[in-house]
């Protein structure tokens, strides 16, 4: 049996041109976070969803201030990053009713970083049963939502005070 899968969405990445300068660097200063998809801005942080996501209501917590590495970042940043983690599991579970997290940072090309020039915090919801073959047999994954969806279902919970 064949199966073929469409991901049409995947090719802005693959095939999109590369910008100069640092992509959440210019997210930051933009004044659209609907359509940059950050549903969160903290005194020194935000909290956008991955454009490219590992799985559905994949986040990504970013200090406004460029840096690279967890050496750079001030004690503020370092606590605001993982009080702004703290908060999206409460959110991720809320919303989207997500059983386990996958929580960290890949510093460095290395470690897999697609941005390694600008420090960042990944948290990626997790459920019983959520891998499938599909990574295993075809180095692809499946979305069952559009990040826009998915955007409409998270922020409210950002919105709410004291979660």
């Amino acid at each position: 049996m064949t199966w073929t899968l469409w991901a049409p969405w995947r090719m802005a990445y693959i095939g999109g041109t590369r910008t100069e300068g640092c992509l959440f660097c210019e997210k930051a200063r933009e004044d659209a976070d609907r359509t940059t998809l950050i549903l969160h801005r903290g005194p020194s942080t935000y909290v956008v969803m991955n454009l490219f996501p590992y799985a559905n209501g994949h986040l990504m917590i970013v200090p406004y201030r460029h840096c690279a590495g967890l050496d750079q970042l001030s004690p503020e940043e370092s606590l605001e990053i993982m009080q702004a983690a703290r908060h999206c599991v409460r959110v991720l579970q809320r919303a989207f009713r997500a059983e386990g997290f996958n929580v960290g940072f890949n510093l460095g090309k290395a470690a897999g970083a697609g941005i390694a020039e600008h420090v960042h915090l990944h948290v990626v919801p997790r459920w019983v049963g959520d891998t499938n073959f599909m990574p295993v047999l075809a180095d692809t994954k499946v979305m069952p939502e559009y990040l826009e969806a998915g955007y409409e279902k998270l922020y409210p919970f950002f919105q709410e005070q004291g979660t």
